[in-house]
């Protein structure tokens, strides 16, 4: 098929999504410009707003271009219509333009879909302390044992731990421009604290914390993986917002402890993923109970079944319960996942039934559309 017969049917595509501010299609409504088709079927178009117009329209879009046979890829580059028209700025009292107003800031980079990747997975929570990281850790470290390929980026930019759980403290090297991860118990791994000294604090703002991402993302050579897992720090800040803007996730994980209050936390973070388009997979309550190493039995160490409420509230599964383990910090301190160094331990097997669920779960999940605008 030729460039010119493919650009008529992404036209025609494009001209089946209506805007219901003024019940036309996108196309005749002048919201398509520079459209743009390669001979592999590349295609790129900016897609311009108005405060009015629902922010849904641009995913329709790609959506619709996407759906087109022929189209091999579709980016698309979000622009405010105030700013596509180059219209001045003007006092908002007496209209006249006003020659030093700043400018409006610009739009959120479009994400790339990296196939690469594979199933990319966001481990969130909505408080510290909750053992994401070593939820993280021993996710990843399961699914190297099951036979799939896996990639660990520690975007916990405060506190980057996952270097210290998997032994590893070497300054990774770089290869015709490439960052190579390091690799252990056949997980393959990026982390700021390889990089920077251990002491060194991260008293960093937004636009460096999104640097460091995206370079973890693009420019370090993860090659081929099945499941790239992006352990991020707790809340609901740069890092998260960062993350969704670089690259389009198919999903978030969510960890939570079984206190109310963690569950809280947990639900804020749970809905800023929703926000921002990322379907949440499902609810990890670690810390869940506790198995007496002499007796085995099973105490509730904390109020019971906080994580099964947040799931039911989300209308997500409860993916697994991880019991409190003696033993378990001591392992994660000599660079071992509790999967590698016990695996037939409790939390071992829950931790291992959790990738099970996990794997299961996102299988047939494609990545989030990108967004158009920065949540506020």
């Amino acid at each position: 098929m030729s460039a010119h017969d493919l650009k008529a049917r992404v036209e025609q595509a494009l001209g089946g999504v209506r805007n219901p501010r003024n019940g036309g299609d996108v196309l005749a409504s002048n919201m398509v410009r520079d459209l743009d088709i390669d001979e592999s079927g590349s295609v790129s178009f900016t897609f311009v707003l108005t405060r009015d117009d629902p922010a849904s329209l641009a995913r329709q879009a790609r959506k619709a271009v996407e759906a087109v046979a022929g189209v091999s890829a579709v980016k698309v580059n979000i622009r405010d219509a105030a700013d596509a028209a180059g219209a001045p700025r003007r006092s908002p009292v007496s209209g006249t333009p006003a020659p030093h107003a700043p400018p409006a800031p610009p739009p959120p980079p479009t994400p790339d879909e990296l196939p690469g990747l594979g199933k990319v997975l966001a481990i969130s929570s909505g408080k510290g302390g909750v053992g994401k990281s070593t939820v993280s850790a021993n996710l990843a470290a399961a699914m190297a044992r099951a036979g799939h390929r896996v990639g660990l980026m520690d975007a916990d930019i405060y506190g980057p731990n996952i270097p210290r759980m998997f032994g590893r403290n070497e300054k990774p090297e770089v290869q015709g421009g490439k960052i190579q991860p390091l690799e252990a118990y056949g997980v393959k791994l990026m982390s700021l604290g390889l990089i920077v000294e251990r002491d060194a604090p991260a008293i960093w703002r937004g636009p460096i914390i999104m640097k460091i991402i995206q370079q973890f993302v693009r420019d370090v050579a993860w090659g081929q993986l099945d499941y790239f897992l992006v352990d991020l720090p707790p809340g609901t800040g740069d890092a998260q917002l960062s993350l969704t803007q670089i690259v389009r996730l198919h999903g978030a994980v969510i960890v939570t402890t079984p206190q109310e209050m963690a569950v809280g936390d947990s639900l804020r973070g749970a809905k800023m993923f929703e926000r921002v388009g990322v379907k949440v997979v499902g609810i990890v309550e670690n810390m869940s109970y506790f198995v007496c190493p002499h007796c085995h039995a099973r105490s509730e160490v904390f109020l019971a079944g906080g994580g099964g409420r947040l799931a039911a509230e989300l209308g997500v599964p409860l993916l697994g319960q991880i019991p409190l383990q003696a033993g378990m910090a001591e392992l994660a301190d000599r660079g071992q996942p509790i999967v590698v160094g016990e695996p037939d331990s409790p939390a071992a097997v829950a931790l291992t039934e959790l990738a099970r669920a996990v794997t299961t779960r996102v299988a047939g999940l494609s990545p989030a559309l990108p967004i158009t605008a920065t949540p506020r």
